[in-house]
């Protein structure tokens, strides 16, 4: 099987550069693969699990939104943020769900709870918790 060149960046830095076998991300329409001599596309990313193998190797990391683009056997992908699955701290993500739910059960009136930041947190906390399941 052939290699692929996967880069993950975010506004910090590059968290990912290196030679890959496969590549497995949550786009926009869906979960999508990629090997050697895939189609040239692009495709929006939403929060979720990437995850990369080579040889015996898998990677997994969450990322959050951003969009990616396959072109001769190179899959970019940039998003707003990643995190290695291994480093994701679950105890932190099930807290930061627990805040936005009381957020979006309070009264819809109110001004001063910005009502769609609070479920984009909660949808991140969710992907968060179920990404760090999967550590090994």
């Amino acid at each position: 099987m052939g290699k692929l060149n996967l880069e993950v960046v975010t506004p910090e830095k590059v968290m990912v550069s290196q030679e890959v076998d496969i590549v497995v991300a949550p786009g926009t329409m869906g979960e999508f693969g990629v090997l050697e001599g895939h189609v040239p596309f692009l495709s929006g990313i939403e929060p979720g699990e990437l995850r990369f193998s080579s040889g015996d190797q898998t990677e997994r990391f969450l990322v959050t939104t951003g969009f990616s683009e396959v072109s001769d056997n190179k899959v970019s992908v940039l998003v707003d943020a990643a995190e290695k699955a291994t480093e994701i701290d679950a105890e932190r993500a099930r807290k930061a769900m627990e805040r936005a739910k009381e957020r979006l059960s309070m009264d819809r009136g109110k001004e001063d709870v910005d009502f769609l930041r609070a479920e984009s947190a909660l949808k991140r906390a969710i992907v968060r918790m179920r990404v760090s399941e999967k550590k090994i």
